[in-house]
């Protein structure tokens, strides 16, 4: 569910989201951040039996969600209203989604242990680091696409549909629909053949 935010907050996320660079650590934006973890801390203490609170704080605090998905506690992400998942959305622990950009998840995804996404990078110019620049892209994630434990997927990056990443690859570049990839830098392995009609 996306937020109200007042104009000057939005100015600054509308920044933020241009994936042009910006300051990261402008007191508007932090006090954002800082709500969202405080989130993320009530998620991630709570009794995995509390099944129906944890919905409703991911629900609060995702920007779209599907009506059956999971996300196994810790989970971690920075806004959280960036995030998109599709219908049946299954992450397990230790998710992380650094979501100054948008994060978008088609349907039947699949996220194993240990697997992080990252729209938010830093200038190669030490300067503009020193100096608390920042730039986000988005990342696009496909239907039917399952990763691997220890997945990293870094700004920009968009991933097709029915498409595997294998364990701890490292996706700094697009992969296209129907294939498996793994690696560091994750490159396509092959292809894989479509299901023959079993009826």
């Amino acid at each position: 569910m996306i937020p109200e935010f007042s104009d000057i907050q939005r100015r600054n996320l509308d920044m933020m989201m241009s994936g042009e660079l910006y300051q990261a650590a402008n007191p508007i934006l932090l006090d954002i951040l800082s709500d969202v973890q405080e989130q993320c801390f009530r998620l991630n203490n709570l009794s995995p039996s509390m099944t129906e609170e944890r919905e409703a704080i991911l629900r609060r605090l995702l920007g779209r969600t599907g009506k059956r998905f999971k996300i196994i506690s810790p989970f971690f992400c920075d806004y959280g209203f960036n995030i998109e998942v599709g219908e049946n959305f299954f992450a397990n622990t230790n998710l992380v989604i650094l979501d100054e950009a948008k994060v978008t998840f088609g349907d039947n995804v699949l996220i194993a242990p240990n697997c992080s996404f990252y729209t938010a990078g830093h200038p190669l110019d030490g300067d503009l680091r020193r100096d608390g620049y920042e730039y986000s892209w988005p990342i696009t994630v496909g239907d039917n696409v399952w990763f691997g434990g220890g997945v990293t997927v870094v700004p920009g990056v968009t991933i097709g549909s029915d498409t595997v990443i294998g364990a701890g690859s490292v996706v700094t570049h697009d992969i296209p629909s129907g294939v498996l990839a793994a690696g560091n830098p994750c490159r396509v392995i092959r292809q894989i053949p479509r299901r023959k009609n079993l009826g």
